[in-house]
């Protein structure tokens, strides 16, 4: 399997640097680097006044990307961040401090003009043949409960929590969504619980490393999720060259090969895989 699973890996690093090099992915780094990001406080503001805004901008940035704000469209009020500067009428210094500004911005609903760039996939979607033997098989080799649950408190489609030692799933993913989540999360609790042999890794090798062996299963177990596992690699790949890819090669070898021994078929089985309880 070792070989199978290094095969893989090689097919994930080449798929990422493919997807570094084309244009969908640079038009897409292109278009969000130049719009903001919003505070706590202003995607509050936003949810607020727009509920189903999606990717909003301010008037002179959407311009900037060859749309154009309709004619008779109210803004979405935020508070923009501005400096002020104070004097100190004793000594004559110049001290600085934050202040804020009532601001607009618009969502994409409220243009027109030039087609936007799309991003990798933020959600895999589609069945799984053999699901819930799949699903637990996961549970049995997890190293931590997993749940099935609403999330609420952030957009993650699942967590590994180190305090409670569980895994959480969000409730209602499609099921090839919720069996590379639960790998993903799997291969945290494995590779990055205390004491664990990854435990120190930086965030960005965390998350490759996850990802890399939520898509090796995967792809061992006939799944395809290329498209959500390249671009999460490659997001968290900043430095653009995998070095956390290959450093970690042999940890997501093991890994891979650990989750995937629970779907071997038993000796005394007659060939046929088994689910565990």
């Amino acid at each position: 399997m070792s070989d199978l699973t290094r095969k893989y890996i090689a097919d994930l690093d080449a798929g990422v640097r493919d997807l570094f090099a084309s244009d969908r992915w640079r038009s897409y780094l292109e278009f969000l680097s130049k719009f903001h990001r919003y505070s706590a406080n202003n995607t509050i503001a936003i949810y607020l006044q727009r509920p189903t805004a999606s990717l909003v901008a301010s008037f002179s940035d959407w311009r900037r990307k060859g749309r154009q704000v309709r004619k008779g469209e109210h803004g979405i009020k935020i508070l923009a961040p501005h400096t002020i500067k104070d004097i100190d009428d004793e000594t004559g210094e110049i001290k600085q401090r934050m202040g804020f500004h009532l601001a607009y911005c618009f969502d994409v609903s409220q243009t027109d003009g030039k087609d936007l760039p799309e991003g990798p996939a933020h959600q895999l979607t589609g069945t799984v043949d053999g699901f819930a033997r799949i699903w637990d098989t996961l549970l049995a080799v997890s190293p931590v409960p997993v749940s099935v649950e609403p999330i609420t408190d952030c957009e993650a489609n699942g967590y590994y929590s180190h305090a409670d030692q569980r895994i959480v799933i969000r409730d209602g993913l499609a099921e090839l969504q919720r069996v590379k989540t639960a790998i993903h999360e799997i291969a945290h609790a494995m590779l990055h619980a205390k004491g664990a042999e990854e435990a120190d890794a930086d965030r960005s090798t965390r998350e490759v490393q996850a990802e890399s062996v939520a898509y090796v299963v995967c792809r061992a177990l006939g799944l395809d999720t290329s498209d959500y596992s390249f671009g999460y690699v490659a997001g968290w790949s900043a430095d653009k060259e995998l070095k956390a890819l290959k450093a970690s090669l042999d940890c997501i070898v093991r890994t891979s090969d650990k989750i995937l021994k629970a779907f071997e078929p038993s000796e005394n089985n007659s060939g046929r895989e088994t689910s565990a309880a």
